[in-house]
């Protein structure tokens, strides 16, 4: 009877601290990630503020090409949204709204992934000489659930990489037009 009291002290204690070491951990997360690109704003904006055009460029769409994407009848710019059904775990279902957009500067989309929470992404793009250093990031509000704050922690090393992928390819798509 001792072994099992001295286990489920141990069972409450790992619990404790897991769940208190939670809230010690930053209730945002943020990631984000920066591409110099030799192309002027103007040219790289309307790859961002149309969610059509994203598809030409997007991270996601290689892992899985069955993925069902469907938008609205607003091209691009405030109010467009998108979104996307898929089975693979990477991809995942959800859906965006452009929610900012500012003269081929800045665009920023809410996302909702459903039970996995939301988050808004952005895009900066400024003129650096004759070219454009473009940042895709995003800030999510863990709020107090304890699971989002340790799941924070990865977010930089599960979606930064993913983010590099993206703005790799457009601008291999905007130096190549």
């Amino acid at each position: 009877m001792g072994v099992i009291k001295w286990v489920i002290r141990i069972v409450v204690l790992l619990m404790v601290i897991f769940v208190g070491g939670a809230f010690l951990l930053p209730k945002e997360t943020n990631v984000s990630r920066t591409v110099l690109m030799n192309a002027a704003p103007e040219v790289i904006f309307p790859y961002v503020s149309n969610l059509q055009a994203t598809q030409s460029w997007s991270p996601w769409l290689d892992r899985d090409p069955d993925v069902q994407l469907s938008f609205n009848d607003v091209p691009e710019g405030v109010g467009a949204a998108m979104s996307w059904q898929s089975d693979h775990p990477q991809v995942g279902s959800g859906n965006m709204i452009v929610i900012e957009a500012q003269n081929a500067r800045r665009l920023v989309t809410a996302l909702d992934f459903g039970e996995m929470g939301t988050a808004t992404a952005f895009y900066d793009l400024v003129p650096v000489g004759e070219g454009t250093s473009v940042t895709w990031g995003f800030t999510s509000d863990n709020g107090n659930n304890p699971m989002f704050r340790w799941m924070g922690l990865m977010m930089d090393g599960w979606v930064g990489p993913d983010y590099e992928k993206g703005l790799n390819n457009l601008k291999a798509l905007v130096e190549g037009a």
